[in-house]
């Protein structure tokens, strides 16, 4: 039997009202429902100080990194096993707290109507993102905080405290998998068609031998077998996300994503399957996703720009991507285009890539 409460999460309107109302009528009051600050703030507020001083510590609610049981421990003077036990009697004390479900049931519903949208599955990260837009920038009281990378680091670690430690009644939380990055997941939704169709994909990128872009990736995956055999589970009518999804925070045209969120939600997920600083998609330890060295970098520079380079706008052009933290020395890569055959000399210091001699 399904009570009050429960129904909830079966009544699709209901949940669909939510969204709408905070992505499409900028609902203020809709918004704040699921404002996980707050709603944390709130909840914290039944805590004893060292209580919340280590949830705080220990899930980064302050916006910084989490900290471990050692440092929180040596700041209480408290052993690393003392500091988990309060750490988890602390949670225990939240969860039986009477009045919880008024503050977290709309936040619930919400994450329980993207994972239907997403396919029962999708990436952590992805789904604190779209949380955090959903709170920040479509709020007006809030959207002058959207920009600081410290508040919106905060917003996602509240809402992963949230959803890990107060919703597990509802999902799975993965963390470790030979297929997914940590994901949530529907409690008893079945993936296997997702697990079979990621270990597609892959495959089909490993033979390739070439990377794609969203667009040509979600091309790929809609002519494989076990796509046309699951497309009433893929492709379905879903709430509109568009105005979260336009956000920087999502780098792709949000048209895209949000007719193809099960792909799109998929090809986030993949273990393997990663994207370079130019949007396109490969297997993670492929250089060409993960450049390495200058030579690497070199190379992906000039792919991307599609046109022969002098050599200091190429060492210019690597520390605007920021690969990484090392700078590039305009002199090293002259060398590096010197000594490597890929590379041909145009003109003047200027150079291109041989293979475009064949294209």
């Amino acid at each position: 039997m399904i009570n009050k409460r429960n129904a909830l999460f079966f009544n699709k309107e209901y949940m669909d009202n939510i969204l709408e109302k905070i992505i499409t009528e900028r609902k203020i009051e809709e918004a704040g429902r699921l404002d996980a600050i707050k709603i944390v703030n709130s909840l914290f507020s039944e805590l004893m100080d060292r209580e919340r001083d280590i949830l705080t510590r220990r899930f980064g609610l302050s916006g910084d990194k989490y900290e471990t049981l050692e440092k929180i421990g040596s700041l209480h003077k408290l052993t690393r096993e003392r500091v988990r036990q309060i750490e988890a009697a602390s949670i225990k004390k939240i969860k039986k707290l009477d009045n919880l479900s008024n503050y977290i049931d709309d936040l619930k519903v919400t994450v329980h109507r993207l994972l239907e949208d997403h396919g029962g599955l999708i990436r952590r990260d992805y789904l604190l993102d779209i949380l955090t837009v959903l709170t920040l920038e479509l709020n007006m009281d809030k959207s002058e905080m959207a920009g600081d990378e410290k508040v919106r680091r905060a917003y996602r670690n509240h809402f992963n405290f949230l959803i890990s430690n107060l919703m597990v009644d509802d999902l799975e939380i993965i963390n470790k998998s030979e297929k997914f990055t940590p994901i949530f997941k529907l409690r008893n939704n079945e993936v296997s068609y997702l697990e079979e169709l990621a270990d597609n994909i892959l495959e089909k990128i490993d033979n390739s031998q070439r990377t794609f872009s969203t667009e040509e990736l979600i091309s790929l995956s809609k002519q494989l077998d076990i796509f046309n055999k699951n497309q009433d589970k893929i492709v379905k009518e879903t709430i509109n996300i568009v105005p979260i999804l336009k956000s920087k925070t999502f780098p792709d045209k949000a048209e895209i994503i949000n007719s193809n969120k099960v792909l799109y939600s998929l090809m986030q997920a993949i273990k393997n399957l990663e994207r370079n600083k130019f949007g396109k998609w490969g297997l993670a330890d492929w250089k060409e996703i993960k450049p390495k060295t200058v030579n690497d970098k070199i190379y992906l520079i000039l792919k991307n720009e599609g046109e022969p380079m002098h050599f200091t706008t190429i060492a210019e052009k690597i520390n605007e991507v920021k690969f990484d933290n090392k700078k590039a020395n305009a002199a090293t890569v002259h060398n590096e285009l010197i000594l490597d055959e890929r590379y041909i000399l145009v003109s003047r210091g200027t150079y291109a890539l041989k293979e475009w001699k064949n294209e």
